[in-house]
């Protein structure tokens, strides 16, 4: 009686770690789910999360549409997973990749048709970009990128016009302040 006792307490105490381990796993792996294979080092997030914080922290998105089962998008996998200038860039963007049944529907996501994969970049405020392409591509798939030289290209190139529009607006508000102080700097002098 007294082993049943002690066998069943441990084998609750067993199924009782699995589960730790299991949730403790799947708390890291998390990120890990969301890369589906792109590289679990990069901060991924969910589509619609992705744009509400693309939005909050004003920097643009990038979306990665792909397929578990094709070849080409296998094929970038590695090279986007194991290229240091994507990983640096990545920083810049709400990074998003869907893939399989994730795949958004709209004709936002298929600008010039439904191949695979596709790498699309939005603004802050979730406006698509079309002219973000893969400029050394196929102009029949312009959003098609084959290594990771090309994506990085594209990626600088939506770095550089946030970074200008985030410059302009820094200039604005800086402007805006010392307007703002020449203006209460006049009144104070004028009740004088």
């Amino acid at each position: 009686m007294m082993w049943k006792i002690g066998s069943l307490t441990f084998t609750g105490f067993f199924i009782l770690t699995i589960c730790v381990l299991a949730f403790a796993e799947s708390e890291e792996d998390s990120n890990a789910d969301l890369s589906n294979g792109l590289g679990d080092h990069i901060e991924w997030h969910k589509l619609e999360e992705g744009f509400a914080l693309s939005k909050s922290e004003r920097k643009p998105l990038m979306l990665i549409i792909h397929k578990s089962w094709c070849g080409a998008c296998k094929s970038l996998k590695p090279k986007f997973r194991e290229s240091k200038e994507v990983s640096e860039k990545s920083s810049a963007f709400v990074m998003v990749n869907t893939m399989d049944e994730d795949e958004p529907v709209g004709d936002v996501y298929t600008p010039d048709g439904g191949y695979i994969p596709r790498i699309l970049f939005f603004d802050p405020d979730g406006k698509f970009l079309p002219n973000v392409i893969n400029e050394g591509g196929n102009d029949q798939y312009k959003y098609y990128y084959f290594n990771d030289i090309a994506i990085v290209k594209s990626m600088e190139r939506v770095i550089s016009k946030f970074s200008e529009n985030n410059n302009d607006t820094a200039n604005s508000r800086d402007t805006e302040a010392r307007n703002n102080t020449n203006t209460t700097t006049s009144q104070v002098k004028s009740e004088l």
